[in-house]
């Protein structure tokens, strides 16, 4: 009966973390656990509240400042080994990565931005990607921390 109680137990534990997992818009792949959005004063607050889970965060505007979405982020490890691939929803992309170097490329309406940044153990680093609203125009890229 303890057996069939704990395997039971173990279900529920499984499914509300999976609930919660999937109500956060968190998506875990390879090990990497990522989450994009931010549309909307409400989530954007409920996401930016969560950023202390993560130590990669990008932040996706136009040169102008007004918050971009569906930006096709690709993060590549240090040997260019693609390890997500993934289109954002909204102005923030945050990860949780093991200590070390990446390749982040983001593409905005077929412009693509390719940044490397080292990713320590604590803290967020942050990159702030910007697209001009003229297409023929230079990038405009500042990094923060």
């Amino acid at each position: 009966m303890r057996k069939i109680a704990s395997i039971a137990l173990a279900g529920l534990v499984f499914a509300v973390s999976s609930h919660w997992a999937a109500a956060s818009g968190e998506i875990t792949r390879g090990g990497i656990t990522y989450v994009s959005g931010g549309v909307g004063v409400d989530a954007e607050e409920q996401l930016l509240a969560r950023q202390k889970n993560f130590n990669l965060k990008l932040l996706f505007t136009l040169v102008e400042g007004n918050y971009l979405a569906d930006v096709n982020v690709v993060l590549a490890d240090a040997k260019g080994n693609k390890l997500l691939e993934h289109l954002a929803d909204g102005p923030f992309f945050m990860a949780k990565l093991p200590e070390g170097q990446y390749t982040v490329s983001a593409t905005y309406e077929g412009k693509t931005q390719t940044r490397r940044v080292n990713v320590g153990a604590g803290g967020l680093h942050t990159v702030h990607l910007r697209w001009p609203s003229n297409p023929d125009t230079d990038f405009v890229v500042s990094k923060h921390r």
